[in-house]
């Protein structure tokens, strides 16, 4: 190749804010990365890029288990090896404190699966993976819907679990629902069973988790040694399942928030391809939430001038209703000069459950739909 056909790769950096653990499974792995692979590379061969792209990848332990230090510092040496635009942090308890070091030092735009507002500023856009604001109204649709009046709430003790439980007392009463118990949880997988005790006396007719997700490992078995069988609902930790075998026991039986919807069509013909290329059809939400966020990244690329993060920043404002291969049908993405939030209408957020062979999960409900 000639000295003026050749150019250095675009490098985006890929920073996961939590260790996954020995038991993920490897095809799960390549979940994270493939959707950029796949759309990156049939841009490049499309000719629609003209250079290739580069993942940068970091895995770091942030909080709930780890230290904010640890995902700044990982942020930094993304930084410093190039990267125009970082995927990541995702955790709401990581990302308030990493986007002021990205806006005060950094100044390298951040794409993030956060559900919390606090996380969206000048360079810091969210793809919110659901939301600390939305799920709790969606919440008490599905309890109204199923005629529950009376309510327990289960909160880990975060700033996710906090944001959650304020926003679910106010959409609880614009609905008539009554919170009966609230109980605290540790971040962690502590023993809940005085938690679930106290649920127990106090007979609400259904459950809901607010947190991350890990405070939930014990409830299932605490409610069974109890004899108890309510109806329950989580949020987006729900999407924690996929983690490892563990995790999906710990969420059967609940309702989750989630983005994977067989009915998308954007999403089912990106699967298609996926299928084609890698031999699998991973039916979740990793890949198509992925797949979204590549695809704007590509579009932001192929505005971009300059080519640099401010440039890259700037580009991603003028993504407009892109259709998404995450949520329900006629998702778009859509980002703004002051919109920093991707998935537009209240599709983008559906309801699932898990079913018992430990690989699938079935839609409930859709939210926007009476």
């Amino acid at each position: 190749m000639s000295y003026e056909s050749s150019a250095e790769p675009i490098k985006i950096g890929y920073l996961m804010d939590f260790k996954l653990p020995d038991l993920y499974p490897r095809e799960m792995r390549e979940d994270l990365s493939n959707p950029f692979e796949l759309v990156f590379g049939e841009a490049l061969e499309n000719g629609v890029i003209d250079r290739p792209i580069e993942i940068v990848y970091r895995e770091v332990e942030g909080l709930p288990k780890g230290s904010v230090k640890a995902v700044i510092d990982a942020y930094g040496e993304l930084v410093d090896e190039g990267c125009l635009v970082v995927f990541g942090p995702h955790i709401s308890d990581n990302c308030i404190p990493t986007r002021e070091a990205i806006e005060e030092r950094f100044k390298v735009p951040a794409l993030s699966v956060t559900g919390s507002d606090d996380w969206l500023g000048e360079w810091t856009f969210s793809f919110p993976q659901g939301s600390l604001t939305d799920e709790p109204i969606f919440w008490a649709d599905l309890l109204a819907k199923g005629g529950h009046t009376e309510v327990g709430v289960l909160i880990e003790q975060s700033l996710v679990g906090d944001t959650y439980v304020k926003n679910f007392r106010n959409a609880c009463k614009r609905k008539g629902i009554r919170i009966v118990a609230e109980e605290s949880l540790a971040q962690t997988a502590q023993d809940v069973t005085a938690a679930v005790q106290t649920m127990h006396e106090a007979k609400p007719s259904a459950l809901v988790h607010c947190g991350f997700g890990f405070g939930i490992v014990f409830l299932n078995s605490a409610l069974e040694s109890a004899g108890w069988d309510p109806p329950r609902f989580t949020s987006t930790a729900f999407q924690n399942a996929w983690i490892n075998p563990i995790m999906w026991n710990a969420f059967m039986g609940w309702t989750g928030v989630d983005q994977y919807d067989e009915g998308n069509p954007v999403g089912q013909a990106f699967l298609d391809k996926y299928e084609a290329k890698y031999g699998r059809r991973p039916q979740y939400c990793v890949p198509v939430v992925n797949c979204d966020v590549a695809n704007a990244m590509l579009r932001a690329f192929t505005d971009a001038h300059p080519l640099s993060p401010r440039g890259v920043k700037e580009a991603l404002e003028r993504v407009k209703m892109m259709p998404a291969a995450a949520g329900a049908p006629g998702t778009r993405v859509s980002f703004g000069n002051w919109t920093r939030r991707a998935w537009m209408g209240a599709g983008y957020l559906v309801a699932r459950r898990l079913a018992a062979d430990g690989v699938n999960s079935h839609l409930v409900d859709r939210f926007g739909e009476e």
